[in-house]
């Protein structure tokens, strides 16, 4: 019965980490249409910011500013590069991620190197939320469960029942028309981009101690 428990525990908590994964790329496809073969890059570099500002200030700062220095970033690539892509289509658009995903694998291996860097589950959450039947159930996986229901809430509630979610829908749908209300159509796509980035960002750090993936996609 405990394996049963434990590994329903343990199923939820991948799956809602794909979710989150999952998540920014579904953001910028359903509200932009763009289809962004970057999307494990933004991943990694949110892995990666993470790493280097724990390193100096700790895990709590990182997990603030390592998304949102992601999503500049991705708010960045969309104003500078991907906006004059858009007007030749999804096949331009395409072309353009998937060489994005080359060029920023190239910096993060010239910047951090090949070898796997040593990104740690910090000590607060690194202990035993509960044990059951002499087995135990780390504190860092039920916080990485609460950080993903949480993102999953404020998604839903922030683009159905607030007015930046109806601007963000209808602005994919009728842009014209949401342009001569006096919003800046470009200008919400560039922050959808940025946010879609940043929460590949947040799946980035707090996921990869349980993805563990490698070089060239994140850090173990």
């Amino acid at each position: 019965m405990e394996v049963f428990v434990f590994s329903l525990f343990n199923g939820v908590l991948y799956g809602m980490l794909l979710f989150l994964l999952a998540s920014g790329l579904t953001l910028i496809f359903s509200m932009m249409g763009v289809l962004n073969f970057a999307h494990a890059s933004f991943f990694m570099l949110g892995a990666y910011f993470a790493y280097q500002i724990a390193d100096h200030v700790g895990f709590w700062p990182g997990l603030i500013f390592a998304p949102i220095l992601v999503g500049v970033v991705g708010a960045a690539v969309e104003r500078y590069a991907l906006r004059p892509v858009h007007r030749f289509g999804h096949v331009a658009e395409l072309l353009f991620t998937f060489g994005l995903a080359f060029v920023i694998e190239e910096i993060v291996q010239m910047v951090w190197g090949k070898v796997p860097v040593p990104y740690d589950v910090p000590a607060s959450l690194n202990v035993t939320a509960f044990a059951w039947q002499g087995l135990d159930y780390s504190a860092y996986r039920i916080f990485m469960l609460l950080i993903s229901v949480a993102i999953f809430v404020a998604l839903f509630f922030g683009l159905t029942r607030t007015r930046i979610g109806l601007i963000i829908r209808a602005a994919l749908s009728h842009p014209h028309m949401v342009a001569s209300l006096g919003h800046d159509v470009p200008k919400v796509f560039m922050w959808t981009f940025g946010v879609g980035c940043a929460l590949d960002g947040v799946a980035g750090e707090i996921g990869d101690n349980v993805l563990g993936t490698e070089p060239g996609m994140a850090i173990q």
